[in-house]
């Protein structure tokens, strides 16, 4: 008995490392004799429970690091080494991430919560879009993830850009909130440089930390415009260009009458322009490579690396003259869509690659998974994919399709620098070529099985314009196979679409078309939506 409650000093607790540990030595100090005889029984016992108790005070901690506009379709993951050695080399590198929206507000929102925009209702960067606002704050941001996190016993910690309300997508002259409190910062790059303060902040939080599990979220400017880069790096990659993949400087014939109205080809002056600013933009990330290597050198060197989880994405890609569109986020396509995603952590070995299909929806319930919250407690439509870093790839029940989601900004009157281009435009350049525009609202089912590699889309016009890519065969989506598709496949499409901007929680994760228990009614196909599957038989006529 003196071995389960020594003396001096009260019974075992839940307290402390130093206790732990202290506990944890006296249960196995275990004579050799005393293994055959009734008290070792008792010893083995108390070992079993003090290690359970230790790792359940050992909960992994959390680093999510957030890239503003990275892509990974037109090789934004290329100048960040640093970032793929110590976080994708040392962990998993999923290829196939999207997002719910591609759009800083909407996306960040999906991540926060865990929900597809039409549940967490941000429909773009406006406040009367739902960005950041009042009643946002009061129905979602008790529910977010990190808030979760507080209240199951973790240290949490944010540096950087929030929503878009919180407009710190500078890197200089800028005011921070440091918990409430406004904090002025002017062009001095070793005081002021955003991507850098971030880092500093970080490393400080990491070293004065308490001692619970921690989750820590660091969102850096980088790589959105003004793509301003620190001084060191303002003429790396002096020959680099804008990347000629099949879609650039190319007419998006078939498609939404936005993406048709670019002009084609670009002018020289404006790809000159891309050029200059695929520059800059690379610049930028150099910084953010140095904040991942402080990062991870600060964790090693406080002991906290190996309990650690760090994952590195971004909130949307991005394109520079696709379509001969000039540069921006907010399309359909997989430029806009994709994001990358590398997670290092406990348990994860080295080196691996997923190809599974994840949402930055998945981001909330993995991290909670992570920390041990029971996920079904909340209402989040996303799943945890800490079962693919584990090495379970689902065995064939990991979901088949996501859903993409996005609401056009513009209000109803011209431009008046472009009025021939009527009301509605807006994000225009000097040469009319717009960005958005109010009926830009679009939602897509991006489908990847191996017996489909689909996306399909439908926007919320007057025509109810569909566009429709094959992916394998096609995969930088030059051309819309709406009118050509079998129609079988397209209508179980729409079904599937309408289901999925209807669905919340677990009915966002029922089976796809291309899954084995996937159901197909097509009298439900008549019901409540009938007049919008009238006007899409008209539409592909």
């Amino acid at each position: 008995t003196s071995f389960m409650n020594p003396a001096p000093g009260p019974p075992l607790r839940r307290a402390g490392p130093r206790h732990f540990q202290r506990q944890h030595a006296l249960c196995h100090v275990i004579p050799p004799k005393s293994l055959r005889s009734p008290l070792s029984f008792v010893l083995i016992i108390c070992a079993t429970l003090v290690d359970a108790a230790l790792a359940e005070y050992r909960r992994p901690n959390v680093v999510l690091i957030l890239a503003d506009d990275l892509d990974v379709a037109i090789g934004g993951m290329i100048p960040l080494n640093k970032t793929k050695r110590l976080i994708g080399d040392a962990g998993i590198s999923f290829t196939n991430t999207f997002v719910a929206s591609p759009l800083c507000c909407p996306s960040r929102a999906s991540i926060l919560t865990g929900k597809y925009p039409h549940n967490h209702h941000v429909i773009n960067n406006t406040l009367e879009g739902n960005c950041s606002s009042q009643a946002w704050q009061k129905s979602e941001e008790p529910g977010a993830f990190p808030a979760l996190l507080q209240e199951h016993g973790y240290q949490t910690f944010f540096a950087g850009k929030y929503l878009n309300e919180e407009k710190n997508s500078k890197y200089y002259n800028y005011t921070l909130s440091v918990n409430g409190r406004p904090e002025k910062h002017g062009q001095n790059y070793s005081e002021d440089y955003l991507t850098d303060v971030l880092a500093n902040v970080s490393l400080e939080f990491l070293q004065h930390r308490s001692s619970k599990p921690f989750f820590m979220m660091v969102s850096t400017p980088a790589p959105h415009s003004p793509w301003t880069a620190a001084p060191q790096y303002e003429n790396s990659f002096a020959s680099v260009r804008a990347p000629r993949d099949p879609s650039f400087n190319v007419h998006g014939k078939d498609k939404h009458w936005l993406i048709r109205q670019a002009k084609t080809p670009m002018s020289n002056s404006s790809v000159k322009f891309l050029d200059d600013a695929f520059r800059k933009r690379w610049r930028t990330l150099l910084s953010v490579d140095d904040l991942v290597e402080k990062v991870v050198k600060k964790l090693e060197s406080t002991g906290e690396l190996d309990n650690t989880y760090i994952i590195f994405t971004s909130d949307n890609g991005y394109h520079t003259g696709q379509f001969s569109l000039p540069m921006d986020k907010r399309q359909l396509y997989e430029f806009d869509i994709r994001v990358p995603l590398l997670v290092r952590g406990p348990d994860v070995k080295p080196n691996q690659t997923c190809q599974m299909l994840v949402a930055n929806v998945d981001l909330g319930p993995t991290i909670l998974d992570i920390a041990r919250y029971n996920v079904s407690k909340t209402q989040m439509d996303g799943m945890s994919f800490l079962p693919l870093m584990n090495g379970n790839r689902g065995n064939g029940t990991w979901r088949t399709d996501i859903l993409v989601e996005y609401e056009g900004e513009g209000q109803n009157i011209t431009d008046p620098s472009c009025p021939l281009l009527g009301p509605g435009v807006s994000e225009c350049f000097p040469d009319c070529v717009c960005e958005d525009s109010y009926n830009n609202t679009y939602a897509c089912v991006r489908t990847m099985s191996p017996s489909g590699n689909l996306q399909y889309c439908e926007f919320d016009d007057s025509e109810v314009f569909v566009e429709v890519y094959n992916l394998t065969a096609d995969p930088f989506q030059l051309n819309n196979i709406a009118k050509s598709i079998d129609q079988e496949v397209l209508e179980k499409m729409n079904h599937r679409l309408m289901m999925l901007q209807s669905c919340s929680g677990a009915s966002c994760r029922t089976p796809g078309v291309y899954d084995s228990g996937y159901k197909f009614d097509p009298r439900m196909m008549f019901g409540s939506h009938s007049l919008r599957r009238r006007k899409l038989r008209q539409a592909l006529k």
